[in-house]
């Protein structure tokens, strides 16, 4: 069984879950997942590592509460346990030094990008950090990305935080006033990651995306995950 470190809703219908998975904290790395089940009839869910602390055997995602299973793991407890926790699964994203990296998450999307904003500090990277939601009320996390990112731009579709629009807005906003990014990272709804591909097509960026929307069991079995 594995220990809950911590559930705690964050925003509206999104919580933060860390478990003691010593094994796991070990060999984690950015751009991996985990896989687990609330409960012993519980279905397997894939879940995007948010961040990890190996001293402490610690592993933590960002879920949005969004159907019947992530519903059971909404209301899972402080203190209590899990039954299985797998990982770390997936290949790990690579960094390495190569400039200028952008980073534009929504939704679970912005937890998730969390470990590659700190890895390619640690490479030495300019990193820019642009976060969406549709209200202010919807975003987190930007404690820990401020301190650590050289540039941080909130965007929220009713202009109550940051400024009015999306990350793709802003993201060709930063290109026209002259940004050349070497790397770019869009992970959160299907729309986001759909219209940054468009933007990225036209603009000729090299960009990554989530493949969490076509995911099927999480093992390679469909090789989505590799």
């Amino acid at each position: 069984m594995y220990e809950i470190v911590e559930r705690r809703q964050i925003v509206p219908d999104h919580h933060v879950l860390t478990i003691r998975a010593p094994h796991v904290a070990a060999k984690v790395q950015p751009g991996q997942f985990i896989m687990l089940r609330g409960d012993e009839d519980g279905e397997r869910v894939p879940l995007s590592v948010a961040d990890f602390d190996r001293e402490a055997g610690t592993v933590t995602s960002v879920f949005l509460e969004a159907g019947a299973a992530t519903m059971k793991l909404a209301r899972l407890e402080t203190g209590g346990t899990i039954p299985t926790y797998m990982g770390p699964l997936g290949t790990a994203s690579e960094v390495e030094h190569v400039g200028t990296v952008v980073l534009m998450g929504g939704c679970y999307g912005i937890g998730a990008l969390y470990p590659l904003a700190r890895a390619h500090k640690e490479v030495g990277n300019h990193v820019i950090m642009i976060s969406e939601a549709h209200s202010g009320w919807l975003l987190y996390w930007a404690e820990k990305f401020k301190p650590l990112v050289d540039e941080y731009h909130e965007m929220t579709s009713d202009g109550s935080t940051g400024e009015r629009g999306l990350s793709f807005d802003k993201l060709a906003e930063l290109l026209d006033a002259g940004l050349k990014p070497d790397l770019v990272y869009s992970i959160g709804c299907t729309f986001l990651m759909s219209t940054t591909a468009e933007l990225a097509e036209q603009r000729d960026l090299n960009l990554k995306v989530s493949l969490n929307t076509v995911m099927v069991d999480g093992t390679g079995m469909c090789g989505g995950c590799r």
